[in-house]
């Protein structure tokens, strides 16, 4: 990070508790390095001990990242920056509509098999990654799912999440694969209003109509 993306995310991170008087013991490494490692290592896809030597040692990496991800402190330090970017583009910090949609991706021979599934539709054999996001495509909610699993099973899920972490969301749009019983839930349930949206034909559609 420069010096001025730094700033930001600084004053956006949560304070740890041994700061705040709550226990724990003071991190051993600057926390620029740490998010600088981990940025590194989900950009380049890499291993957790393909980690260059250039940054602290991977198993510190990755033991500050396990830490702050079971505290909850990776979420929100997200949902701070998330934030930040909504007012950056004369939002509220806070969305009220979002976007649904799921994609199947087809897993690697390392992936277990109890954790991936076929997609009929797709022809996909891996796992299926449903999100939600903002008008402005920043990301609110993820699951990941055997891509077997339908749009409509995994939306029930999502959007219940959806609710728990952003109670003003009243609106959501999803395509075809989201019909059926899960917008009478969305309604009658989380009092979301799940708006199917049909896709635009395409210019041999077009053609074929003529």
């Amino acid at each position: 990070m420069s010096d001025a993306e730094w700033a930001v995310v600084r004053d956006a991170m949560p304070v740890p508790g041994w700061l705040e008087g709550h226990g724990g013991q003071p991190e051993s490494y600057c926390h620029r390095q740490m998010v600088d490692a981990v940025r590194y290592l989900v950009a380049g896809g890499i291993t957790w001990r393909a980690m260059p030597a250039d940054f602290p040692a991977w198993d510190r990496v990755y033991a500050f990242f396990r830490r702050w991800r079971d505290k909850g402190l990776v979420t929100e330090f997200h949902d701070r920056l998330r934030g930040r970017v909504r007012e950056a583009a004369g939002r509220d910090p806070e969305p009220t509509a979002g976007i649904i949609d799921a994609q199947s991706v087809k897993a690697a021979a390392s992936v277990p098999a109890v954790t991936r599934g076929f997609d009929g539709g797709k022809k996909v054999n891996g796992r299926k990654r449903h999100i939600v996001v903002d008008t402005l495509g920043l990301l609110l909610t993820v699951m990941v799912t055997a891509a077997s699993v339908t749009d409509r099973d995994a939306g029930q899920t999502l959007l219940a999440r959806l609710s728990e972490r952003h109670w003003r969301v009243t609106r959501v749009w999803a395509d075809g694969g989201y019909t059926g019983r899960l917008v009478d839930f969305a309604r009658g349930v989380l009092r979301v209003a799940l708006t199917v949206v049909k896709r635009r034909a395409g210019p041999a559609a077009v053609l074929r109509a003529r």
